[in-house]
């Protein structure tokens, strides 16, 4: 018996669209990863790009658990003095929010180029539309999983 390897020819990508309303924002961002990666797949290959191509919509509806919201996200320019600072809820009720779920994606990917390649399949928007209704995605139910998903259960 031998390890199954994947190959290019043997990989299948599909579209899946997740709607992030009421959904916990790590708990999200675990399963998109995983999606991303292609672990959920039987034929995972760990060096190869396997995951589907992931939609998620309603990003700026998405719940933090505790005190997430209020507490202070740092980060420095690079210049002397260049600390800056803002929390989670501002960047959600500024004018992108989609970028609090792409941030807690990537930290959940790998870094190097096989993670970056991966992130490029991901596309979050803030509202419900999206503009890939021609690729068919299927929908992923990602609050109806499990009761802790929501935040209602804590």
């Amino acid at each position: 018996m031998k390890t199954f390897t994947a190959t290019p020819a043997d990989i299948d990508k599909g579209w899946i669209v997740i709607d992030a309303e009421g959904v916990v924002l790590g708990r999200l961002a675990s399963i998109v990863a995983t999606r991303l990666r292609g672990k959920h797949k039987p034929t995972f290959t760990p060096s190869m790009d396997m995951g589907d191509n992931v939609i998620v919509i309603n990003a700026d509806k998405v719940q933090l658990t505790g005190r997430k919201r209020e507490r202070p996200v740092y980060w420095h320019t690079g210049y002397p003095g260049g600390i800056k600072s803002r929390t989670t809820g501002n960047i959600l009720e500024g004018p992108h929010p989609e970028r609090v779920v792409m941030q807690a994606v990537k930290r959940m990917l790998p870094s190097g180029p096989l993670g970056r390649q991966v992130l490029t399949n991901l596309r979050v928007y803030a509202g419900a539309d999206h503009p890939h209704e021609a690729q068919q995605p299927t929908v992923l139910d990602v609050a109806s999983r499990n009761r802790k998903n929501t935040r209602e259960a804590y």
